[in-house]
């Protein structure tokens, strides 16, 4: 398998085997590729209060502060911790100076992420196919230097006020990039703790306006060659009173997937139409937290509050169901006393949950995934998942 480590893999001891099954890698030439893609970098938030997100997500989602910056190592713009679980990097910052530019995107969006950042191999040739394809260049190729090394990084525009950083970390050592130092957090887990709920990133959503949907597509495929994987329109994800329509595209070995939605009309609001109104636009509207024992990690999340999409007992004594997912690792009881979901193609089967909006606007929230050999998004889940989603957005009144 021609396929890289990313540095946050490397860091988290995974091994190519592990991540085949975590997240459903395939073999790839990667000296094929246009922008070639070694993986996930970051994933870079802009939230209201990055002290206290901090903490919830080391306290609710297990995850290990690892670096900061922050008025005391001279940045007087913003506070940005960095976290990691397994190989998945989140960067929460959160605005100081009043006129920061984390404080005006936050004024409009509310809490949400900013960039998907993406590790590279060479960030001179991603962006030089970047130009020629007619992508937004938002940083041109530098350096950036401290006593640990150097990062070469720069940055293109996608969706909305997203963008893509684009990081080569090969010749840097440091705990994220220069102008972070090193940090951890003084909180002290219960015995018996895992030490992560999650091993790695599968894959983000992104939701942009209607009618757009292809335009993306045709941008990540154009600009970034990546593939289309899958797509689900017209009564894939249906009910009685909306839709939506969604397209992948993956990089070539699969590590790094954007599932792209867009509404499509129907009798009431739908749930892209819900997140493009209070987000103020296309965003991305959930990430994928792959896990090797979804059980725990449900156990785990709802011992610490977290909430998730209620799914009815029916969907556990469908007969069809239950005939077309046949054997799974673990009673069907089991997974219905904790709501997850599990579906099956020709290449295995998943089991997925999802959790309700995280912050204040019904806008960004987590798919928690443990796949055995699926390379799917769980279609045969879509409908159940789809009303689920509309019986919350009912009882918010924005249905």
């Amino acid at each position: 398998m021609s396929l890289d480590l990313t540095d946050a893999e490397r860091l988290a001891h995974l091994d190519l085997e592990q991540l085949q099954q975590l997240v459903g890698l395939v073999e790839h030439d990667s000296s094929t590729d246009p922008f070639p893609v070694t993986g996930w970098d970051a994933i870079v938030w802009n939230v209201g209060n990055a002290t206290q997100s901090a903490h919830f997500f080391m306290s609710a989602y297990a995850m290990d502060l690892v670096a900061y910056s922050g008025p005391e190592t001279g940045n007087r713009d913003h506070h940005a911790y960095v976290l990691a679980s397994g190989a998945v990097r989140f960067v929460l910052k959160g605005g100081v100076d009043p006129d920061s530019p984390v404080m005006d995107h936050h004024r409009r969006h509310g809490d949400g992420i900013v960039d998907i950042a993406l590790e590279v191999p060479d960030v001179d040739t991603c962006v030089n196919q970047a130009r020629a394809q007619g992508a937004t260049i938002l940083e041109e190729p530098h350096d950036v230097t401290d006593e640990h090394g150097t990062v070469r990084m720069a940055a293109i525009a996608t969706y909305g006020e997203t963008r893509h950083s684009l990081i080569d970390r090969s010749r840097y050592s440091g705990p994220y990039l220069p102008g972070y130092v090193a940090r951890s957090s003084t909180m002290k887990r219960p015995e018996g703790a895992p030490k992560r709920i999650f091993q790695a990133l599968d894959h983000v959503v992104g939701n942009v306006e209607l009618g757009r949907m292809d335009e993306w597509v045709d941008f990540y495929r154009r600009v970034m060659g990546f593939t289309n994987m899958a797509e689900f329109v017209g009564d894939d994800i249906a009910t009685e009173y909306s839709a939506l329509m969604s397209k992948v595209v993956a990089s070539g070995n699969h590590r790094v997937k954007f599932p792209l939605n867009e509404p499509a009309i129907a009798k009431k609001k739908s749930q892209i139409d819900e997140y493009l109104e209070f987000y103020g636009g296309p965003g991305a509207q959930h990430l994928a937290l792959a896990t090797n024992d979804i059980l725990a990690t449900v156990d785990w999340l709802r011992d610490a509050g977290i909430e998730f999409l209620a799914t009815p007992d029916s969907y556990y004594t469908d007969p069809a169901l239950r005939e077309r997912i046949g054997e799974v690792r673990v009673p069907i009881e089991e997974l219905q006393q904790r709501g997850i979901l599990v579906d099956r193609d020709e290449d295995g089967y998943l089991l997925q949950i999802f959790t309700k909006p995280i912050g204040d606007r019904p806008t960004v929230f987590f798919e928690l995934i443990e796949r055995h050999g699926s390379l799917g998004f769980g279609k045969g889940n879509f409908q159940a998942l789809f009303e689920a989603i509309e019986r919350e957005q009912a009882r918010r009144g924005n249905f």
